[in-house]
């Protein structure tokens, strides 16, 4: 458990990882199943960079190989990818690394908000999910989901619930064997049963999604 001041949060790391996912599947039989036919899931992390920041807008309702494709093709291009960098660059050179205009102007306020100091990603370790999401959510392009993709991966917060993954959402209606129908709310609140775990819950139900369709996630 990590404090600071009066403020408390915990994270999963490699060490804590498998005996967190133990704990939810005694309590849980189909998450027990996931465990039982594929093995425990891998422990999924990134820097917490303005890297991996950009590289998360750049998933952002597409596919992960399209998203992985963008980032290597610009650091292929143009090297280390900074905010300065970033802002030196222009639409065409962003386009050619398969940004969309949009995301071009996602990644540039996200480089300005870190020039301006608006954010510092170093500090945001020591605040609780809901004051980062708070600051995050104040850069255009930056929402909900990529708020809950950065705590999970790059901060290992254990009790995030990305209700907008599409992945996640799939999986957990298939092993909860759910009508198609089921609305969010309904399953924030079946969510419920897994907390403070339920990162580590999500991580399980991705690692079935990825298993079942036999995807390569780097």
């Amino acid at each position: 458990m990590k404090q600071t001041g009066k403020k408390k949060f915990s994270t999963f790391n490699t060490d804590n990882f498998h005996s967190l996912c133990n704990k939810l599947t005694k309590k849980d039989k189909d998450l027990h199943a996931i465990v039982s036919e594929f093995g425990h899931p891998p422990v999924w992390t990134r820097k917490a960079s303005f890297q991996t920041l950009i590289h998360i807008i750049l998933e952002q309702q597409v596919s992960l190989a399209s998203a992985r494709a963008a980032l290597n093709k610009l650091k292929e291009k143009h090297g280390r990818i900074t905010p300065k960098k970033i802002l030196s660059l222009s639409d065409s050179q962003l386009k050619a690394c398969y940004f969309s205009r949009q995301k071009i102007i996602y990644a540039r306020c996200l480089a300005e908000a870190i020039l301006t100091r608006q954010i510092k990603l170093k500090d945001l370790s020591d605040f609780e999910d809901a004051e980062i999401r708070d600051r995050l959510k104040k850069i255009k392009g930056i929402g909900d989901w990529t708020v809950d993709v950065f705590l999970l991966f790059s901060l290992q917060r254990t009790n995030v619930f990305p209700i907008g993954d599409l992945a996640m959402v799939k999986a957990f209606k298939e092993i909860k064997r759910l009508s198609k129908e089921t609305k969010p709310e309904e399953l924030s609140r079946l969510a419920e049963n897994w907390a403070p775990y339920r990162s580590i819950a999500t991580m399980l139900l991705w690692h079935y999604y990825i298993q079942k369709k036999n995807l390569k996630v780097k």
